[in-house]
């Protein structure tokens, strides 16, 4: 049994686990090519969350996507390169709007350097993304549109909020599905199309990334509440701090909504802490602790529970392979991350 990039991810097939890491490491060069400038200082900016790490969860997709066709196509690990740079590019606008602080363990790049040089080099990351895809053909160009379309989408409906007499929870959940679910749904789209894999096989990863990205990111909300370390890369409750109200607040909101007046002591202190600032650390911490003993917090757990079976279940269609079987650890390994 071998292990596959930084999820820790179990398969068993040297085979596929030697073209798994060579595909991750040419792209691990092709990011830094892809994030070089003339200019030093944009080089050093453009590359500052890359340096801090981060998961590659995106080419990892693609590079399992293609083992469906032939993973050795040269327009493979140039998609993965576009879908980890597009991310990169989120990343640097997402902390201007979220006014973040620190991003991967590291100062983000607008408390670095400010808003105005974060902006403008998620631009410039969203250029080089550009460039690659341009040599990919017309419908990647298609396929990568439509999914930074939804991507945009959702950070929109996100910063206006639910509209009138929405649920929060559907309001939320098809935010994620712009923000995060989009992405990688075209990352195993791309991985799928561009090793040359049939059209059913490129319909079917793109389903499976789709539940999957729903089901990563309702595991990093879990994450940033459980985590005693900053195993999500960010400072535990940070989304709690900062007022996002992720899946488990939400459902607190919707406990404390439907139990009327028979609500505990615990549960009303906890509404109240959620409607004022957080930004005290004695407030945040006492938060926090209430948050972690809350129903509410095992609720958000089968949803994400749910999200990574159906991911699980759309692979049916699929050969019986070891990339199939590594895809559907997959599903384990990010749930059971916030377990």
């Amino acid at each position: 049994m071998t292990v596959v990039g930084p999820f820790g991810l179990s398969v068993w097939d040297e085979a596929l686990d030697a073209d798994v890491q060579a595909g991750l490491s040419a792209v691990e060069e092709g990011l830094l090519e892809a994030t070089k400038s003339d200019v030093p200082f944009i080089t050093d900016a453009a590359r500052h969350l890359l340096k801090a790490g981060g998961k590659r969860f995106r080419p990892l997709l693609v590079m399992l996507g293609a083992q469906f066709g032939d993973p050795h196509a040269p327009r493979v690990v140039p998609a993965a390169v576009v879908v980890e740079l597009t991310h990169l590019a989120t990343l640097y606008h997402d902390d201007i709007m979220d006014e973040a602080e620190v991003r991967r363990g590291v100062p983000s790049a607008n408390a670095r350097w400010g808003n105005s040089v974060a902006v403008l080099t998620g631009d410039f990351l969203f250029s080089r993304a550009s460039h690659i895809l341009a040599d990919l053909g017309p419908e990647a160009v298609r396929v990568q549109a439509e999914s930074f379309e939804r991507l945009v989408t959702g950070q929109i409906m996100e910063t206006v909020g639910p509209r009138e007499g929405r649920d929060p929870i559907d309001h939320y959940l098809e935010v994620l599905a712009g923000k995060t679910s989009s992405l990688m749904a075209v990352s195993g789209r791309f991985g799928a199309m561009m090793s040359g894999a049939e059209e059913s096989v490129v319909s079917t990863l793109t389903q499976y990334g789709e539940r999957i990205g729903t089901a990563f990111q309702l595991a990093d909300d879990l994450l940033d509440i459980t985590s005693e370390s900053a195993e999500s890369g960010k400072t535990p409750g940070t989304d709690l701090r900062e007022g996002i109200p992720t899946l488990p607040i939400l459902h607190v909101r919707r406990w404390y909504q439907q139990a009327g007046g028979s609500v505990s002591a615990a549960d009303r202190r906890l509404n109240q802490l959620l409607d004022g600032d957080l930004t005290d650390d004695a407030l945040h911490g006492e938060a926090l602790a209430l948050l972690r003993a809350h129903p509410a917090l095992e609720q958000a757990r089968r949803d994400t529970l749910r999200y990574a079976d159906e991911a699980r279940a759309a692979l049916a269609p699929l050969p019986e392979c070891t990339a199939k079987l590594a895809l559907a650890a997959l599903c384990d390994i990010v749930v059971h991350r916030a377990a």
